[in-house]
């Protein structure tokens, strides 16, 4: 039996292999070993495989958690807003508490780390509505969220990147600043400032902030009965007679933060209204504390008169 199977072996080793010219094999190139072969980016050597290099990027990938940071003694929205860069009104936006109460040390802030805004998830949120009020596509928001269906849990904190150029949407779906977005437009076109924010002489401005006289918004002239507009678009949460302010207009913008349009002849819209920026919402008076025909603008941030700083078009 060994025998026979010796015998069959060493036959086969004798045929020719061309004796099945319909079964080609696959044609191979043969390499000396120590030349090498490269085939795409490996190098095949005698004695071992190398990769060759490839460019990886060395710059950290953006992240897409929020940034919290812990409020210290000293801390202002602009220095805040500065040092993430960001503008100080998404601080406020992405920190609603802020809208009620002054930065106090040791607070929490939540903050987004690419333009845009923190989210907190409320019961009956979905991601259509958020993407509505926030102006962006709803792809953006899950994608950047890694969020895979349609459903959101109360709760959930999520970051939603906005095109500063853009700027936030109305709860109608329009944008609310399509003037001038992530800025203030002068409530009365080419109007002339006549008294800024800050310290002053004029001695009808009470004291505050640790100065006698201190004026707490921005003063532009005008004529009796021109027409005031939305220095930027929000929700009207206030009209009517108001101490030194006389008739005045209070809009909550997009933001949070509350503008305040004194010294009114006649107001133009109706608390709840929402209003685009550049929309009409009273004309200019002289009520209330008041030496002439002028507008008083005001922007209020936790109930604190803050410098809404360059007004576009004044």
């Amino acid at each position: 039996m060994v025998l026979a199977i010796a015998g069959a072996i060493s036959g086969y080793s004798a045929i020719d292999r061309n004796f099945f010219p319909s079964f080609p094999g696959p044609s191979v190139t043969a390499v000396a070993a120590d030349e090498g072969l490269a085939v795409g980016h490996v190098s095949m050597g005698r004695d071992s495989v190398i990769i060759k290099p490839l460019s990886i990027p060395i710059t950290p990938l953006v992240s897409h958690a929020p940034v919290v940071y812990i409020v210290s003694r000293g801390d202002t929205l602009e220095s805040i807003g500065r040092e993430f860069n960001l503008p100080w009104r998404y601080v406020v936006w992405s920190n609603p508490v802020l809208r009620h109460m002054p930065l106090t040390a040791g607070w929490p802030l939540k903050l987004p780390p690419v333009p845009g805004v923190v989210v907190v998830v409320r019961s009956g949120d979905t991601p259509a509505s958020l993407a509505a009020t926030y102006g962006v596509d709803v792809s953006t928001l899950l994608g950047f969220n890694g969020v895979r269906g349609p459903q959101l849990t109360p709760g959930t904190v999520l970051v939603v990147p906005v095109d500063p150029a853009k700027g936030p949407n109305l709860s109608t779906g329009v944008p609310a600043d399509p003037l001038d977005p992530g800025q203030f437009l002068c409530p009365i076109a080419g109007g002339q400032i006549i008294l800024g924010f800050g310290p002053t002489a004029f001695a009808l401005e009470p004291s505050f902030d640790g100065y006698l006289h201190f004026h707490k918004g921005i003063d532009v002239v005008a004529g009796y009965g021109t027409p005031i507009v939305a220095a930027a678009g929000g929700k009207v949460t206030a009209t009517g007679y108001e101490g030194a302010f006389g008739l005045r207009v209070e809009v909550t913008d997009s933001f949070g933060l509350v503008e305040i349009y004194a010294h009114e002849s006649q107001v133009a819209v109706t608390v709840g209204q929402e209003v685009q920026q550049g929309e009409r919402v009273g004309y200019v008076g002289s009520t209330g504390l008041s030496i002439g025909p002028h507008l008083h603008f005001q922007l209020e941030v936790a109930g604190m008169p803050t410098t809404p700083g360059p007004l576009i078009g004044c």
